[in-house]
């Protein structure tokens, strides 16, 4: 079975990954950050999946991760690269520490999880990564320039990485429009009520694009695929 990597598989869109691709004969490893009752969660509704803590802000402790990870599970087939952070603020109002808090884990941590990875992957002669991005590093939003900027940034570093990396690993990358978890405030709402398909999406839709890029032909690499109901494109 191949074994799979979810970086902030503790909750929302990283929970549904983890429990999707274990159902689909994965082996799973999930990362967290603090969460540890949740993730503890879902390990166990993975079959008892092994747990690996990090501060992906650091590099230090990517490294130890994906040694870890190695030392437990061998040399990863697959990464997803989910782990990621969201605010909100007046851009007139951002500070140094509000930028480097959305980039240290939404970019910078991106690409040295990917590095170690791909690592691990060449001992194997093949591999694949899966990052995700959003509707938000494809559309401008106001209020989340930093967020954008960072998700903008890894849709390029996914396109990249597939040159990169190949022709042994596919990088490729999911970006979720609006996904509901019961938190729908106005905002949201009128997001949802712009989207084509006239509702939010599920996290199993997620999932569903994940298991996609890790099962299809590896010519596939390089795209971003956007499960957004056809929002982006309006």
């Amino acid at each position: 079975m191949p074994s799979v990597l979810i970086t902030g598989a503790a909750k929302r869109i990283g929970r549904v990954i983890a429990i999707e691709l274990a159902r689909r004969g994965f082996t799973v490893g999930i990362h967290y950050g603090n969460s540890r009752a949740e993730a503890e969660a879902v390990s166990q509704e993975c079959g008892g999946a092994p747990l690996f803590q990090a501060d992906l802000s650091r590099v230090e402790e990517i490294r130890r991760l994906f040694a870890e990870v190695e030392a437990n599970m061998g040399p990863l087939d697959t990464l997803v690269n989910n782990a990621a952070r969201f605010t909100r603020f007046d851009p007139l109002q951002i500070t140094e520490a509000d930028w480097d808090f959305i980039h240290s884990v939404n970019l910078k941590a991106t690409f040295f999880c990917c590095q170690e990875a791909a690592r691990q992957m060449k001992k194997k002669g093949a591999g694949r990564i899966v990052n995700i991005s959003s509707l938000g590093g494809l559309r401008p939003w106001a209020e989340h320039a930093h967020y954008c900027a960072s998700k903008a940034g890894v849709i390029m570093l996914t396109k990249a990485l597939a040159k990169a990396f190949a022709p042994q690993i596919s990088v490729n990358s999911v970006a979720p429009g609006v996904i509901s978890f019961n938190d729908v405030d106005a905002r949201t709402q009128s997001m949802i009520d712009a989207t084509p398909m006239r509702r939010a999406g599920k996290p199993e839709e997620i999932a569903d694009a994940v298991h996609f890029f890790l099962i299809a032909p590896d010519f596939i690499t390089g795209q971003i695929l956007a499960v957004d109901g056809g929002l982006a494109d309006r």
